[in-house]
């Protein structure tokens, strides 16, 4: 084969990249990410496996903004997409539970003390997350206070609909009545639930090929609480095997607070149709 053989040029290239696979992925930073404060090598289980949440938990807020978008546009098959990556992202965040509840009692006692008060809760990322669903509290963004620009992201947030206020407007778009909930202007506190738009929501479960777009928007959401659902559940299921009934390191009252937390709904008359149908 010539010099000028552009085969030989292509292989020449691939094996003189610009850029390589740790340089890529930043691995030198993030591998060099986890400071363990004490001598149990169980801390490092803990460290990573927050540490990859919050990863997952970046990718799902980029995901929900896209979808919020997408369905404000009238775009629902991109809208689509993102739920269901969004979905696999907390089938992801659920399995990594599996990993941590290998700890035992005695083995998290022995680092527990160097977490001070740092603690889940505090994760703005989390926050951020109910609020772009539809779970919001002002008040809760006190919690990051310490943390202004933080605290910035989450007021824009609370300032916009939510991915279920679009769901909302969308059935308005589409002729829909649903009561007072059209109007409705204040997208910082959580609304609750409307009889009217439960009746929407019958209305396009009970004709499914009729309101086609529709029907299979609402199965992408309860797809998503659904997964939503079960994290909330492995995450009072782990601490509750780890620390039993103690006090959350953050000041919670740990397991108590997580299982008030199961009772939350982000699509209420999502669920609550189903009984009628």
């Amino acid at each position: 084969m010539g010099a000028d053989d552009p085969t030989e040029k292509m292989a020449a290239a691939e094996l003189t990249p610009s850029m390589s696979y740790s340089d890529y992925l930043q691995l030198d930073r993030v591998l060099s990410a986890q400071k363990p404060l004490s001598s149990s090598p169980d801390e490092l289980l803990f460290i990573i496996q927050h540490q990859t949440s919050e990863l997952w938990m970046k990718l799902a807020i980029s995901e929900l903004t896209g979808a919020v978008g997408s369905i404000a546009a009238d775009a629902l098959r991109p809208a689509f997409k993102k739920l269901t990556r969004v979905a696999r992202i907390f089938e992801q965040l659920n399995n990594a539970w599996d990993v941590l509840r290998t700890m035992t009692p005695s083995e998290y006692t022995r680092f527990r003390g160097v977490l001070g008060q740092s603690s889940g809760f505090q994760s703005w990322q989390y926050r951020a997350i109910e609020f772009l669903a539809g779970n919001r509290n002002p008040a809760m963004v006190k919690q990051h206070a310490a943390q202004p620009k933080r605290a910035r992201v989450l007021e824009a947030i609370l300032a916009r609909p939510s991915l279920y206020d679009e769901a909302l407007l969308l059935l308005v778009r589409n002729g829909f009545d649903i009561g007072a909930e059209a109007a409705r202007t204040d997208w910082s506190r959580k609304r609750e639930p409307s009889a009217a738009v439960q009746q929407a929501w019958k209305t396009v479960y009970a004709e499914p090929d009729t309101h086609w777009a529709l029907y299979e928007l609402a199965e992408k959401l309860v797809d998503f609480e659904d997964y939503f659902r079960r994290w909330r559940f492995n995450h009072v299921t782990t601490v509750e095997r780890i620390i039993g009934l103690k006090r959350g390191t953050g000041g919670t009252s740990g397991v108590s607070y997580l299982r008030r937390m199961l009772d939350v709904e982000l699509f209420p008359e999502l669920w609550h149709v189903r009984t009628e149908l």
